[in-house]
């Protein structure tokens, strides 16, 4: 593995700050995947801070504040300066509906009380980037953003963001301020509507963060044990591991473990590798538990693909040849919007 100091770094947005390649999606750390512990959280979170890992991802909806306060106590406990060098992205937008699906709030006075709420959480004096989690189709993307605006403006936050927006949306937020960087699903399985996104906003500075990069695990090289699968763990209601999407899934996966081995790499570290290869605004930030996956993760940016490569793996896995939708039916209503 390569210094972090000689790893490509990306910009987020023309504008915005500089960090490397690879980030962290700190999602799975408060429960997502099965319960987690904060102890073993906060160790792998200052262990990819030591490999040069300097974006973070959260949102204030991750353990409904649990991964912001995480984050927190694990940024307070590093030594001296260092907190300098994170980039710290956060979320807002979901709301809790006990029993239901979660709900969304883009109104403009709720955009100042979750960053309140989230900077005591945070225990920070400033967000970095500060996305709103998913579209309110009931408030004009201008009004939200124009209060996410005031926010950069008062200090709160340096950069703002959308998630899940789609392209004409991103224009005008875009027209109102600044989009640093635009956060959808983009991995090998799954990659219709990011190719749409990239295209149309790449020509305005605006970088692409791409979550679930790994494909909720399919394309890390682990097979998950659905007969074990742990309390809390989303996939046992996810449509792409269904029995019969999830064979078909696997198949298409198994088609890119043969190209890695070929590389000598892991699957993982290919699907990462590609994505990278799509352009200097793509950013992948995979999430995960374990310290071993995160060295591993982080061997991508080692990785080089020529052109053959990049086209071969997209070729092996076409676009649209996944089984099974993003999320469930209650989620898909949340998403490209």
């Amino acid at each position: 593995m390569s210094d972090s100091a000689t790893r490509e770094r990306r910009l987020l947005g023309r504008n915005g700050p500089e960090v490397l390649g690879v980030g962290l999606g700190c999602m799975s750390l408060s429960g997502t995947y099965g319960t987690s512990d904060d102890s073993a959280a906060i160790a792998l979170i200052h262990r990819a801070i030591d490999l040069g890992i300097d974006h973070l991802d959260s949102s204030d909806m991750y353990g409904w504040g649990h991964n912001e306060e995480l984050l927190g106590r694990a940024l307070a406990a590093l030594p001296g300066t260092r907190r300098n060098t994170v980039v710290l992205a956060t979320k807002f937008g979901q709301t809790r509906q006990p029993g239901g699906a979660n709900g969304v709030n883009g109104r403009p006075e709720y955009v100042r009380e979750a960053c309140e709420a989230s900077l005591k959480r945070l225990g920070a004096e400033v967000i970095d980037i500060y996305y709103q989690h998913r579209v309110d189709p009931d408030v004009p993307v201008e009004d939200t953003v124009g209060a996410m605006s005031r926010l950069v403006e008062q200090g709160k936050v340096r950069f703002i963001g959308l998630c899940e927006a789609r392209p004409e949306r991103l224009r005008r937020a875009h027209a109102v301020h600044p989009i640093a960087a635009v956060q959808s699903e983009f991995s090998l399985l799954y990659r219709e509507e990011a190719d749409e996104t990239r295209a149309a906003v790449r020509d305005l500075g605006i970088a692409f963060v791409a979550y679930a990069p790994l494909g909720r695990s399919l394309l890390a090289g682990a097979v998950p044990d659905f007969a074990n699968l742990a309390e809390g763990d989303t996939r046992a209601r996810h449509p792409r591991f269904e029995a019969d999407n999830f064979e078909k899934n696997r198949a298409l996966v198994e088609r890119v473990e043969a190209i890695a081995a070929d590389k000598s790499c892991t699957v993982a570290q290919l699907s990462l590798a590609w994505l990278l290869a799509q352009g200097p605004d793509v950013i992948p930030i995979p999430g995960t538990k374990r310290i071993e996956r995160l060295e591993e993760n982080l061997g991508a940016l080692d990785v080089r693909l020529t052109p053959e490569e990049i086209a071969g793996i997209a070729e092996a896995v076409p676009a649209g040849a996944a089984a099974g939708t993003r999320y469930p039916a209650g989620g898909m209503k949340g998403v490209y919007l």
